[in-house]
């Protein structure tokens, strides 16, 4: 899929199917595949070797092609001196293809059952499935997982940890925590959503020698969400800049007795660049907003017909509507007119609730420009879809034609065209009230500026995110807005270093890229 913003390769994710084919079609252009597993191999032992000294070393291998890179790992391992076991899930007699020859390569004993003297001492290499497992594990294989995990020692995990859906982050009947995990490539999906994330401990991912130009090949438009690929999106001010090149936003408030959360939305858009703010609101409500907002302006809107006259003046040019707004007609009557009005729209809270029984009446007025942002408990009013929180955004978004964010610990952003990206890392701290609202604010913000839809989602909520990473412990949400330049900032630091480190050798092949701070050539 040809994303629609300027991905850097190295912000790809790869699902397991895509991965597979990216790994047929580097054979297919010459590479054989034991190579890749060699390369591999290699990689994992570089990466073991960097972290634990040399100790007892259990290597568990499986059926396939991980456990042949586990064959790898123990003879590169004894190579160098290590004391080594190896527990075969199968006779290796049965194995086929590279991890036969894997085997065939270190000619040493093995054995069926994990060694008597197993304890917490010993470095487990957990080469049992990879990313691509599709069945929940049983039998010896999840008796095998569960002890390990048991123990409590050291875990170095292939590819994922085993039992770990590739593609979802789901556990599969049973998973041992990784104190560390090396991939291949590119990561995976289920190494950033949840409980996937949580179990891969530190993530390495290793450059085997499949070009970009395979990936670019098989990429279906998922992505890290990071400032790599949105943040040269994010406008910036020269020396002739005014406000009025930066957006006009407007958040439809709330009641007089429920302001908090549109104020809160408000100073966030002012926080993330927007030109100028305002709020428009019942009249009763206006002195309230005035008092509280000495930045932003206030516009009476006694009622929905009386959001006409402001929707006639085109330099409001994106909107809000949701933060406490009130679950009922008078809000469904609202969001149809922004909805229907075309212009850039962050729809959130109240804004979705009040479709609860009426769904297809919203479904059928969203555009593009739209943004949803809803919880999982808003997303169960509005759509039906189940599975993966990565498959429902996707699914939401292809249904309703707009950009969906479906906000957890792993937030998801998805475009009607397909395309992901995935927040591998919010902080718990954000699980407070208000929050959310300003995570409306600074996407209206960018989009007041500009931004499209899907890159101001994804760009608010990193910033969101940075945010109270910023903040720390403790934080209410309205210590939130005023961390938000912050954000932009490292937000516009982190892209340039990303531009900066990416080194492409003579074969498309990316050498250095970062990802929480690892990734290895081959």
């Amino acid at each position: 899929m040809a994303p629609g913003s300027p991905f850097p390769p190295d912000a790809v994710l790869l699902g397991p199917r895509r991965m597979a084919e990216a790994d047929a079609r580097t054979i297919a252009l010459g590479t054989p595949g034991i190579v890749l597993m060699e390369r591999a191999g290699r990689a994992i032992v570089r990466a073991i070797t960097a972290r634990f000294p040399p100790s007892p070393t259990l290597v568990l291998c499986g059926p396939g092609n991980n456990g042949g890179d586990g064959w790898v790992v123990a003879r590169r391992l004894e190579a160098l001196g290590w004391p080594v076991r190896v527990a075969s899930l199968v006779d290796p007699a049965r194995l086929k293809g590279d991890a036969a020859t894997a085997f065939a390569r270190r000619a040493g004993p093995w054995s069926a059952e994990l060694p008597a003297e197993l304890d917490d001492r010993w470095l487990v290499v957990d080469a049992l499935f990879g990313a691509g497992l599709d069945r929940p594990l049983d039998g010896t294989a999840r008796a095998w997982v569960e002890r390990i995990a048991h123990l409590g020692g050291p875990v170095v995990a292939v590819d994922v940890p085993s039992g770990v859906d590739g593609a979802s982050g789901a556990v599969l009947g049973a998973a041992a925590p990784a104190r560390l995990t090396v991939t291949f490539c590119r990561p995976k999906p289920g190494h950033l959503l949840l409980p996937g994330r949580m179990l891969a401990g530190e993530l390495v991912v290793a450059d085997i020698g499949i070009p970009d130009a395979v990936v670019a090949a098989v990429d279906e438009g998922l992505r890290r969400n990071e400032p790599s690929w949105w943040g040269p999106l994010l406008p910036l001010r020269d020396a002739s800049a005014h406000k009025y090149r930066f957006g006009h936003a407007v958040v439809v408030g709330g009641p007089a007795h429920a302001t908090g959360a549109t104020r809160l939305a408000a100073r966030a858009a002012l926080r993330a660049g927007a030109g100028l703010v305002s709020v428009t609101a019942r009249p009763d409500a206006l002195p309230i907003y005035a008092a509280a907002l000495t930045t932003v302006m206030t516009k009476p809107c006694a009622d929905v017909d009386a959001l006409d006259r402001l929707l006639a003046d085109p330099r409001f040019n994106a909107w809000l509507i949701g933060p406490a707004a009130g679950v009922g007609e008078a809000t469904r009557s609202a969001v149809l007119k922004l909805a229907r009005a075309g212009r850039p729209l962050v729809l959130d809270a109240d804004a979705l609730t009040s479709f609860a029984d009426d769904r297809a009446t919203l479904l059928e007025v969203l555009h593009g420009g739209c943004v949803l942002t809803p919880h999982d408990g808003e997303y169960a009013r509005l759509f039906a879809h189940e599975g993966d929180r990565l498959a429902r955004a996707r699914a939401a978004a292809a249904e309703s034609r707009a950009v969906v964010l479906l906000k957890g610990a792993d937030t998801v952003v998805a475009a009607p065209d397909g395309r992901a990206a995935i927040l591998a890392a919010a902080p718990p701290a954000l699980a407070t009230a208000g929050t959310g609202d300003v995570l409306a604010g600074v996407i209206l913000g960018l989009l007041a500026q500009g931004v499209p839809a899907f890159e101001a989602a994804a760009a608010g909520a990193w910033l969101h995110a940075r945010a109270g990473e910023l903040a720390g412990p403790g934080l209410i949400a309205e210590d939130l807005p005023e961390r938000i330049p912050a954000a932009l900032a490292a937000a516009r630091q982190e892209a340039a270093v990303a531009t900066a480190a990416r080194r492409v050798d003579g074969q498309g092949r990316f050498s250095q890229v970062g990802f929480q701070g690892r990734f290895l050539s081959g």
